[in-house]
């Protein structure tokens, strides 16, 4: 089953990984029109978490009554932070797969590799969550990334993608993106404006933020992200629940 398939949109993106490598291009849908047009929507989602700024974001959510989706990883590094996994889906929020290393040099280098990093994620969340909910998928530099190539083929990302559906799974990309994991490292207000910018002609998006120990910025800028989509007219929702909303609840 393919994911956003109404209307889409390529646009260029940076995200950093292993080195700062760019990432070229992704994917999101925009709202159908008429007279059953959908309202605009729009998904907060937090890759790499969770990690010390995670109850920091869901204070901001809670107090706003914003729900999000976390695309969460399992790395040595937050480890300790794992069990805010149980915290974030207990407070509406959706909990969806990124990485458990996210190491693109090892988990790019055959769709075996792959899927052995997400059985591993699943494992180290089962003890926090439904394994039956984890059915959402974000890929490490998005799903039409070059880099993965350098590894593991061309036809890498292509295979993966197609295995993401036969296993009953989805898998979604972005259309908006704060760039707040960049080595530019931008403060607040730019992060800000960087979302402006990539969301002023879309009725549904779907904006990359991050969930680490370092975007503290990402906090900081929250609260205005959310005042803007309010001033905008967007409804916020999860990523699920955009889906549902796109295919008449089905």
């Amino acid at each position: 089953m393919a994911i956003l398939a109404v209307l889409i949109h390529l646009l260029y993106h940076r995200e950093f990984a292993d080195a700062a490598i760019p990432n070229d291009c992704f994917a999101a849908t925009a709202a159908s029109t008429g007279e059953n047009a959908l309202p605009k929507m729009v998904c907060l989602t937090f890759d790499d978490g969770p990690s010390t700024n995670t109850q920091p974001i869901l204070k901001i959510l809670a107090e706003e009554k914003v729900p999000a989706t976390f695309f969460v990883c399992a790395q040595d590094i937050n480890q300790e932070y794992l069990p805010l996994v149980r915290t974030i889906a207990q407070q509406g929020h959706q909990v969806a797969m990124h990485s458990a290393s996210h190491r693109y040099a090892k988990i790019y280098q055959s769709t075996d590799a792959f899927w052995q990093d997400i059985k591993a994620l699943r494992q180290a969340l089962e003890p926090y969550l439904s394994l039956e909910d984890l059915t959402w998928l974000r890929f490490p530099g998005g799903s039409t990334n070059t880099v993965s190539s350098k590894y593991g083929g061309s036809g890498i990302m292509q295979s993966l993608k197609a295995q993401t559906e036969e296993k009953g799974w989805h898998w979604i990309d972005w259309n908006v993106c704060g760039e707040d994991a960049t080595a530019s490292h931008p403060n607040a207000e730019k992060i800000l404006h960087n979302i402006q910018e990539d969301a002023a002609e879309h009725t549904t998006c779907v904006v990359l933020l991050h969930d680490t120990k370092a975007t503290d910025q990402t906090v900081e800028a929250l609260p205005s992200i959310i005042d803007w989509f309010r001033q905008e007219g967007y409804t916020f929702c999860t990523v699920e629940q955009m889906v549902q909303l796109q295919s008449g609840g089905e």
